[in-house]
Parts: C-alpha cells; structure tokens; sequence
C-alpha cells in the first residue's frame, strides 16, 4: 500500500493511493497514519478495503507528512562509502547516529525555508524508515518486522551550522521545514529489496545526486537494530539512513541552495518531491500578505 496524509499542514487526515494514482480518503477507517494504525494488524486490516469504495479527491490535493505523530526522527551520518569517500572520511565502525527535530517535518512538496542567517543550506536524498511497533534491544535478523514501511526523506542540512557553530550535527539539522517526508508511506510488502534502491536528486533540472541502497555501510535492518539498543522506538519513528554522494559541500566549489532554487528528488518505488526554496524574508512576507506558505 502507498499511504499518505491529506489537507492542511496540521490538519492532515489519512488516505491512500489506488492502483490509478488516485487520492482516496481513508478518515472512515483510521484516524491517521500514525500510532496504532502503522501496526501490522491495522495494516493488514487496511489492505482488505476496496480503494474504490473509498472518497477520490481532488487532483492537487497537499500531501504533508505521510506519516503522523512522530516523536523522535533518527538519523544516520556517513552511512554511504562513496559519499564518505567524496567529502574524505574515514568508514565509520559503528553507525553516526544524530537527531533532527520532529518539528522540521513537512510535505514532500511543501517549501523548504533558509533559515535566518544561512549561507550554506545542502541537499540530502535519504531513504526513511518508519517505524510500526515498538522496538528495544531487536535482533537485526528480526528488525524489520519492526518497520511499517519506507519513504523518501530530504534530509536538508545548514552545514554552517552543522559543521562550524560548535557542539552537534543537530543545529544545522533541524530547522523548520528542514524535513520533507514522503508523498507516500509505501509499505514493506511493496518497497522490494531494501538494498537495491536507487536515489537521485536534481536542483534546477541538473543532476547532483546519484546513488544505490547497494552502497550503504550498514543496511535497514542493522540500523533499526543499532538505534533500538539506544532508545525505544515507538510507532511513528522515523529513522533516515544517509544518503549517497552529491551533496553540495562536496561540489568544487561547493554549491549550496539559495531563494528559487528547485529540488526534485526520488527514490524507486516511493515517488518524488519537489520542493521551492525560499529565503526566510521572502517566506515572512508571504506570510504577512495571507500567501500560502506550504
């Protein structure tokens, strides 16, 4: 199934996609993608309604966040050998393991904001696993069954801010808007084989991005498996899993984003996002003239 959250930013409700691309409204069924709703048993539940039964709405309907409720967003650093070779690190022994904000979720098509004071925003296509069950101390031979499904995550970075203002990765990590997630939450049944997925990212139509799962140094199910032995995980989780070469620090010279800039990125089997980056200013003005700011 392609699950996805509808309407408003904070106001989402529950869909999915059919078999024709269409939008359909699953509010009668669950209250949202989130919590008990990612657990095995609703899924199951869910993959037995006829999506024709189910309200179609309208073409260009917002798409947030497909996934709801989300209290803790993982993420993993230098988890690709040819990223970490492009930008000259070591591989690392054990997994980087960082925070990004809950707060910084958006929709895959919404915005992305430069934060104020930002000189070095950077693109990051990852995939993203959604957690559905609670996870403590898990076996990475039974990880997965831990996990709803997958998703696309920009994991957009402030590198000044990450790399230069002292302490951790997480400041230049978690700023608003800083964590597209989606269109759909496709799950694991229909994800295929979580390690021969193909990334890309483009800004302004030209390539930056290209990559393989296959490259990854640690693999979804020992990265679950890792995380679950420093936290518990609960329904709703995201973890993002790092993402391939390309990033814009890497480029000489380096090429970070700045207001106007287009991204689009995807990864097989679980769609594309498009996002319009635009400077805090710009995005406060719209603000104050009544604009919509998704």
């Amino acid at each position: 199934m392609k699950l996805v959250r509808h309407g408003t930013s904070g106001d989402e409700k529950p869909g999915l996609i059919d078999a024709d691309g269409g939008l359909r409204d699953l509010s009668a069924h669950v209250r949202d993608i989130a919590g008990p709703a990612l657990s095995r048993e609703t899924l199951d539940r869910l993959r037995l309604i006829d999506p024709a039964s189910l309200p179609l709405l309208p073409a260009g309907t917002r798409l947030g966040p497909c996934v709801g409720g989300t209290r803790n967003v993982v993420a993993i650093g230098l988890n690709y050998t040819d990223h970490a070779a492009e930008i000259g690190a070591d591989i690392p022994a054990e997994p980087i393991v960082f925070n990004k904000a809950p707060s910084c979720l958006g929709g895959a098509n919404d915005r992305v904001i430069l934060p104020k004071g930002s000189a070095k925003t950077d693109w990051e296509v990852e995939l993203a696993l959604v957690i559905g069950a609670r996870a403590s101390y898990v076996h990475a031979n039974e990880a997965l069954s831990y996990v709803a499904g997958a998703c696309i995550c920009n994991d957009v970075s402030e590198r000044e801010f990450q790399m230069e203002r002292g302490g951790t990765w997480t400041k230049g990590k978690g700023c608003p808007t800083f964590g597209p997630l989606g269109p759909w939450l496709v799950t694991l049944d229909e994800v295929g084989d979580l390690k021969a997925l193909d990334l890309w990212l483009d800004v302004n139509g030209t390539r930056m991005q290209t990559g393989s799962t296959s490259t990854m140094i640690f693999d979804a199910a020992q990265l679950v498996a890792y995380v679950s032995h420093f936290m518990m995980l609960e329904p709703g989780d995201v973890i993002i899993t790092g993402t391939p070469p390309g990033v814009g620090m890497a480029k000489k010279p380096p090429r970070f984003l700045r207001s106007g800039d287009v991204v689009t990125l995807g990864i097989t089997g679980l769609g594309e996002q498009r996002q319009e980056i635009v400077a805090f200013d710009d995005w406060t003005a719209k603000v104050a003239a009544g604009e919509p700011t998704n």
